[in-house]
């Protein structure tokens, strides 16, 4: 089993670094399993950052529960087989004490599964989707403001408010085969179709696809006014590229997840102008929580976080608020009261504040950004814009 055992700090008191709520000496010890390889590594690399700089941040500051925290994180190599495993092992044989989430619904749930037969809590970074918050968890929360069918919510709603001579008319739509992918791109599909826009295209191809000439030729055939792409980060640029070398000029593109990812520009040819994308992060808000970890994770990597990592940060804040509330870490009944603190408690993150609802899913809605002069920026809600919605798009 490939793994990585990160030891953040040494700890007094002569631990032999496992879990299992040691003495007062002994570190915390969060036992994570990310794809570090595979379809979703590079997402899963900021998720992984984000995990780090939480963890080196507490303990500068002192720990939890004056204890050093220490992760042991494992590849799941996008497997979600792999995944299983890894907290199996973690949990029952390494015996941690806490555990943190992967990147992904497709390794979410069945990693939440595993944490719950364990009675362990199970807070996570990226599972997003519907299919996360119908399986009955009742030890999951997701530490982000939205789930993936609600991400579009103010993009919809503006479209829907233009004049109708005036707003797209029709839709392409391409999709991974990937719940979060899927989600983000059909909760904003639903919504258009059911207020008259036709949908003109609508695709889905595996994760694994690399060559989008044919999806890319049918939405260029189709003359969309608009194109959704429920995507991660590799697929979007090459379908965005794909679509580029036809000429295809859409209105309004809109394409989850890559867009925020701090290489898109350079991977896209840097033709990015007016192209929209949901986050539940900007290193622009002014949480306090927020402008100390922008600035301690921006001395550290010497660059600002992305939502990926700001998404694995809140997840340590959200679990550390619970731990600190209740008193304890470790397995057995501690995990419960720790549950218990969650569903009734607001916890202050680096997203705003977040509360969820019996099944473990936030309450509160995406932000849309746009790249508007070449910076991608907030442009909906109106009360949080930092640029103005551009349309109809600029050319490609």
């Amino acid at each position: 089993m490939s793994a990585t055992a990160l030891v953040l700090t040494a700890c007094s008191g002569g631990s032999d670094g496992e879990g299992g709520g040691g003495g007062s000496d002994d570190p915390i010890v969060i036992g994570i399993s990310l794809p570090l390889t595979g379809d979703f590594s590079e997402p899963g690399k900021g998720v992984q950052r984000g995990y780090e700089a939480w963890a080196q941040f507490v303990n500068e500051d002192g720990g939890l529960l004056g204890r050093q925290v220490e992760l042991k994180i494992l590849d799941d190599q996008s497997n979600a087989d792999r995944v299983v495993q890894d907290y199996e092992a973690l949990i029952a044989q390494d015996e941690v004490d806490l555990v943190f989430g992967p990147f992904s619904t497709r390794l979410v749930v069945p990693s939440a599964r595993v944490a719950e037969e364990y009675g362990m809590l199970f807070v996570e970074p990226a599972g997003a989707a519907n299919e996360v918050f119908e399986q009955g968890f009742e030890n999951l929360f997701y530490a982000a403001p939205a789930v993936a069918d609600d991400h579009y919510n103010y993009l919809a709603d503006h479209i829907l408010d233009m004049p109708e001579g005036e707003r797209p008319q029709t839709v392409a739509v391409a999709s991974m085969d990937d719940p979060f992918a899927q989600g983000t791109a059909y909760g904003l599909r639903d919504k258009l179709a059911d207020a008259g826009l036709e949908i003109v295209v609508d695709e889905v191809y595996p994760p694994n696809t690399t060559d989008f000439s044919s999806i890319a030729a049918k939405i260029n055939d189709s003359g969309a006014d608009m194109v959704i792409g429920g995507t991660q980060y590799q697929d979007a640029v090459n379908l965005i590229v794909a679509l580029q070398q036809l000429n295809y000029q859409p209105q309004l593109a809109a394409f989850s997840t890559a867009p925020t990812n701090p290489e898109f520009s350079a991977a896209i040819g840097s033709k990015t102008e007016g192209i929209l994308s949901p986050t539940g992060y900007t290193e622009t808000a002014s949480w306090p929580s927020n402008v100390d970890f922008v600035e301690r994770y921006t001395e550290l990597h010497g660059n600002p976080p992305g939502e990926d990592e700001a998404n694995a940060y809140t997840t340590g804040q959200v679990v550390a608020a619970a731990v600190e509330a209740v008193g304890c870490a470790e397995q057995g009944e501690c995990q419960q009261e720790l549950i218990s603190w969650l569903r009734s408690n607001e916890v202050e993150t680096v997203v705003g504040p977040l509360t969820w609802d019996e099944t473990g899913k936030p309450q509160g809605a995406h932000l849309i950004q746009q790249y508007v002069d070449g910076e991608i920026q907030i442009v909906l809600p109106q009360d949080a814009k930092e640029a103005e919605f551009v349309f109809p798009k600029p050319a490609w």
